[in-house]
């Protein structure tokens, strides 16, 4: 019980600094700085999860210089860090667009019309996760 609880405690402190410093069990500091705290997508929506079976799908994306992926919506949360390049998203519905750069992380839009651009002069590198229903699969192309 007294290691439940000092566990709870250590990663209470962790999780409450920023960025937070902890100790490995080998006395090694370990640094965790958040990188994002969000309740909405890139569009404004609430985040909902997928109401039954929930399966965590990870996947990451090489995108090369002037790549424009096809229009595609999601009926799931996706959620993407920037490891490199840089990424203009239009949401085609609105007209609306934002651009993301390395370090960044996305939220992305549910449900809406959108693409994807690689303006950058590198490759864009992104690391993604999807929340999906078991067996579903998360990006739906525009016919």
């Amino acid at each position: 019980m007294r290691k439940i609880l000092v566990s709870g405690l250590l990663l209470a402190a962790v999780f409450s600094v920023n960025p937070a410093r902890a100790l490995d069990s080998s006395g090694a500091p370990v640094v965790v700085t958040p990188l994002a705290s969000r309740t909405t997508t890139a569009s404004g929506q609430p985040i909902m999860l997928p109401q039954k079976n929930v399966q965590v799908l990870v996947s990451t994306y090489d995108i090369a210089p002037g790549a424009t992926l096809p229009v595609h919506r999601h009926p799931f949360p996706r959620y993407a860090y920037v490891q490199a390049g840089t990424l203009k998203v239009t949401n085609v519905e609105t007209g609306n667009s934002n651009t993301y750069k390395s370090g960044d992380f996305i939220i992305e839009m549910i449900g809406q019309w959108h693409q994807a651009t690689n303006i950058g002069d590198g490759p864009v590198k992104l690391l993604v996760i999807d929340q999906v229903e078991e067996g579903a699969k998360n990006t739906e192309l525009r016919q």
